[in-house]
């Protein structure tokens, strides 16, 4: 062919793939501005530090979460108050169901299913590079406890068995872990069966996180698909309400059009951004303990308030819902057994009982809910530790610690940060709004305790006033007496 023709040739082919591209990437825009435009367009809460009828916990896995549910919320409200759990999709009617307490892995999408003025947001966020190393940690954590079985087909079946009458909710049944711990189960029998083939191999002891005869190297993990798709930028998604678990018609199209063509991730970034402005509160898991007393004063003390001023009405409330419990809460789940809310759990919310829920309200005070916390969050975390070492055991040497953290290579620590670079600015953008909660802390409890101090004031000046009247008082009726006995005496002297 004459070599003018095949350049022509060539140049057409060019044209003809350069087409489609630009074509995707103006189709890609449209959708996700029209999506990020009309998300920015809802109007905002007058006042977002006042509680609302409905508390919205959005819980983003590895954030600790789990730690503010039992140890804080449990102890907040009654069980006859917590919704019905909801942990891979909704299982009843928000607007019907009178219910205080939400807490779910979903996102923000839920919000659409929720009466939105009537419902206070709170959530906590992490580092992006430490919660992606906790993600991966936790997802082979959980897998590793089946290895028990002797293989893949054997511990599938077992969770088969069990999970339709089972009386507690599973990690199985739980959005992300539902997708990435039986993907992690998966490559942990693999691994095993191949060493088993190899019989006797030596295995470096220096890196757990690269240790590819035991687990999946933490590179290859943050490099598939399933992690693009679940983990990275996971916060940003969830706060957004683009998961692969929402509830918005449009959320597929506009979370692929935003990892195909990064640029287009500002415009989510700008929209989970107001959501965050727009919450109750936002905590951050680095600064625990602050965020934790923030928590008692901005969220515990609003819901101890409100369960004092509405005593008597929760009171009949909780129990009408126990007297339509049963009904109502079998029409809301599905025809299958496939539930994650256990028996005992159904139990526990039919005998929340009227004096264990006025108990909590009546009782409770920002300083024993804070005493009450630390207790909690130190033995739930020995638990929770045990646990771990319990399942780590099983594909040792691979036991992940935070000094090993330190041993993998910048290389990948900045791949983390480049896949999760939405996650990094919105945890920026977390941290000023943390500040500024801080600030209206602080302001809050200045002003509690200049009136405090004013009101004693007040009550040693009115105590002086009066001591001073009754000394004058006092003082007069002796004065009174004295010149009258004068009187007399000059009497009797005349």
């Amino acid at each position: 062919m004459d070599p003018t023709l095949k350049l022509l040739a060539f140049l057409i082919l060019a044209l003809a793939n350069i087409r489609p591209i630009k074509s995707d990437f103006s189709h890609c825009e449209k959708v996700v501005k029209n999506w990020a435009f009309s998300s920015l367009q809802q109007r905002v809460k007058e006042d977002k530090h006042t509680l609302r009828d409905l508390l919205f916990f959005l819980h983003v896995p590895r954030t600790g979460g789990r730690t503010y549910f039992h140890c804080f919320l449990k102890r907040l409200y009654a069980n006859a108050q917590e919704c019905p759990r909801s942990y891979d999709k909704l299982r009843f009617d928000p607007r019907k169901q009178e219910c205080r307490l939400l807490t779910t892995h979903d996102d923000y999408s839920m919000m659409s299913k929720l009466p939105k003025e009537k419902t206070s947001v709170v959530t906590i966020l992490r580092n992006p590079v430490d919660r992606i190393f906790s993600t991966y940690e936790f997802s082979i954590e959980v897998a590793a406890r089946f290895l028990v079985h002797p293989n893949l087909t054997s511990a599938t079946k077992m969770v088969g068995r069990l999970r339709p009458g089972a009386t507690g909710v599973s990690t199985l049944d739980i959005w992300p872990w539902k997708y990435l711990v039986p993907w992690m189960r998966e490559d942990l029998f693999a691994r095993r069966d191949a060493r088993k083939r190899m019989g006797s191999i030596d295995i470096k002891r220096n890196n757990p996180y690269n240790m590819e005869e035991m687990v999946m190297p933490l590179q290859e993990y943050i490099n598939d698909p399933r992690a693009h798709e679940l983990v990275h930028n996971g916060e940003t998604f969830q706060v957004a309400g683009l998961t692969n678990n929402s509830y918005f018609a449009e959320s597929h199209e506009v979370r692929c059009c935003v990892q195909k063509h990064k640029i287009l991730g500002e415009h989510i970034l700008e929209v989970a951004k107001k959501r965050l402005d727009d919450m109750l509160y936002v905590g951050l898991t680095e600064d625990h303990r602050e965020s934790a007393t923030m928590f008692a004063n901005l969220v515990g003390a609003q819901v101890i308030s409100q369960a004092l001023t509405d005593n008597s009405s929760m009171e009949s409330a909780a129990n009408s819902k126990s007297e339509q419990q049963g009904s109502s809460h079998a029409e809301s789940l599905p025809d299958n057994d496939d539930n994650q809310d256990s028996t005992s759990d159904h139990k526990a919310d039919e005998i929340g009982s009227t004096k264990d829920l006025e108990e909590k309200k009546e009782t409770m005070t920002v300083g024993k809910l804070m005493e009450a916390y630390e207790g909690c969050m130190s033995s739930l975390r020995k638990t929770q530790s045990r646990r771990r070492k319990s399942s780590l055991k099983r594909i040792s040497p691979a036991n992940f610690s935070k000094e090993d953290r330190s041993r993998v290579s910048e290389v990948v620590i900045q791949q983390i940060r480049s896949l999760n670079h939405l996650d990094l600015e919105l945890y920026k953008y977390a941290q000023e709004i943390f500040a500024k909660q801080h600030k209206h802390v602080v302001e809050k409890l200045s002003s509690m305790e200049a009136e405090s101090m004013f009101n004693n004031l007040g009550g040693i000046t009115m105590w002086k006033f009066f001591s001073s009247a009754m000394c004058i008082v006092v003082l007069l009726a002796l004065l009174f007496l004295f010149v009258n006995a004068r009187r007399r005496m000059s009497k009797v002297k005349i």
